[in-house]
């Protein structure tokens, strides 16, 4: 019945040992060889947080305006949950159009599961979410002192953020094969992103003319989304969050059938 109506589920359920087993490996190679090994994930996003609070919360003097009396511990906040939500993009994408044609053993096994590669790549970096937003957390907690439970809203925001990274991967890694070009696309692409996500900025000033074309973005929907309600205890947007389900869905179907049509070819080109 799973296969039938969800077979991208079916396939991460049936290999769900092995998913768990090369999630564990991705986490552990991407921090091989460095001497601080895993602090690295708690390191990067502070220091990012750092350099963007110096730059549009001092220098361009920024901020969101949702709470009345917004401090910069407020924005450097806001920052920091929209810029953890998009790492976690952008690290996908940056990484899915590589993760075949760099495990050609894998490809050449007749009985490997390879859709497993690109979904365990998103649960390493899903891995180094989760640790974004517990530091998010902790810094809520100690400038509010205070837990609203609004947070409890966390996971289900970022579900269909899942699902859509998914999709995102299976796809890339499969046109990665053919296009090797894409792999160079994504620096600019990521950044363009990046920009159209409000990551740094209040969706209230974009133009009503961009508006109408950016606002169909999930990731803007959910970084906002996390921002108003864990963050800033506002009420959940229902349509938002039903249009991040049913986009995220959309693109976990599409990209898992896209790659299951491609990946017959892989071997005659790797």
């Amino acid at each position: 019945m799973l296969r039938r109506f969800l077979p991208f589920a079916a396939d991460l359920w049936v290999n769900r040992a092995l998913l768990w087993q090369f999630t564990l490996r991705n986490v552990e190679l991407r921090h091989k060889g460095s001497h601080l090994g895993l602090i690295w994930s708690f390191l990067n996003p502070l220091l990012m947080m750092g350099l963007y609070v110096v730059v549009f919360g001092y220098i361009f003097n920024g901020h969101f305006g949702v709470l009345p009396n917004e401090t910069r511990a407020d924005y450097a906040l806001g920052i920091f949950f929209g810029l953890t939500l998009f790492q976690f993009v952008a690290e996908v994408m940056g990484l899915a159009p590589l993760i075949i044609i760099s495990n050609p053993n894998f490809v050449k096994k007749v009985v490997f599961p390879l859709e497993i590669l690109p979904a365990s790549n998103v649960g390493a970096s899903l891995f180094h979410l989760t640790i974004g937003l517990i530091l998010a957390m902790i810094g809520l907690v100690l400038h509010e002192q205070t837990v609203h439970w609004e947070l409890l809203w966390l996971p289900v925001i970022i579900t269909p953020v899942t699902l859509f990274c998914l999709g995102i991967a299976w796809l890339l890694s499969a046109l990665g094969v053919f296009l090797r070009d894409i792999g160079q696309m994504m620096q600019f692409s990521t950044m363009a992103l990046m920009y159209a996500s409000a990551v740094f900025f209040p969706t209230s000033i974009i133009s009503p003319s961009y508006w109408i074309f950016i606002r169909f973005n999930p990731i803007l929907l959910a970084i906002e989304l996390a921002r108003n309600t864990a963050l800033w205890a506002q009420p959940l947007n229902y349509h938002h969050l039903i249009y991040l389900y049913v986009s995220g869905f959309v693109c976990c179907v599409v990209g898992h059938n896209v790659f299951k049509k491609m990946k017959p070819a892989f071997a005659d080109v790797i």
